[in-house]
């Protein structure tokens, strides 16, 4: 496994994640167990969140993430898609560069016409774009942890929904609600001040953050007992 990271793009970053978690997901986790761990994760970045542990947030930020791009490979979902589709350099809701909802108030949203900017290449440009759109000195990091959580429960939501019924239309909000939860990550990113390709580099150079190997050989029983 290549210790040299810093490069990496969204794509792959997901790609590296299959790699190293693909075998033992498909062999151990239904996707209610993964969203279950994504969940669980994500409120322990939260508990440091609220605690002020930066180093709580930053390792379960990036552990919520990886199972968040696990979920998309089972979908056979290309994030680094989604995300721009969602977010193609300007605000999903008001259509600007730099988001101006809370100034102009907006009871509908508008059209984004095009792409923007040049889609990001790397894991660091698509942070600044997003620190860009949703600048960190526009929110304190609960804001940014709030927003999370609700789009943690969007993304179960609109799972359980299309494993109801399986129509079109549902398999499109997973999508969107997938690129609304990574924007939300590197939200949280930006207002706690972490670098996400320095914590991607530390987690997967040598594979599996746990075990060290790629694939991961942890078992059922000790990611259930992982603590964090």
């Amino acid at each position: 496994m290549s210790k040299k990271l810093k490069g990496v793009s969204l794509a792959g970053l997901q790609k590296l994640i299959e790699e190293i978690y693909g075998v033992p997901d498909d062999r151990l986790y239904s996707i209610e167990d993964m969203l279950t761990h994504q969940q669980r994760f994500a409120m322990r970045s939260l508990k440091g969140i609220r605690k002020g542990d930066l180093k709580k947030i930053k390792l379960n930020l990036m552990i919520a993430l990886s199972w968040l791009l696990a979920i998309s490979n089972r979908f056979h979902i290309e994030v680094d898609d989604v995300v721009w589709k969602r977010f193609p350099g300007a605000c999903l809701y008001c259509g600007e560069k730099t988001c101006e909802c809370k100034r102009t108030k907006l009871t509908k949203r508008k059209t984004i016409r095009g792409d923007l900017l040049r889609k990001p290449k790397t894991l660091n440009e698509w942070q600044l774009l997003f620190n860009k759109i949703y600048p960190a000195s526009g929110r304190t990091l609960d804001e940014a942890g709030v927003h999370f959580a609700e789009e943690v429960g969007e993304v179960s939501e609109s799972v359980h929904n299309y494993l109801g019924q399986h129509l079109k239309r549902q398999f499109s909000e997973i999508q969107d609600e997938i690129a609304d939860e990574i924007s939300c990550i590197f939200g949280i990113a930006n207002s706690a001040g972490i670098d996400v390709v320095t914590e991607v580099e530390k987690m997967y150079s040598n594979g599996c953050h746990v075990c060290a190997r790629t694939p991961c050989v942890c078992d059922f029983a000790k990611v259930s007992l992982l603590k964090t």
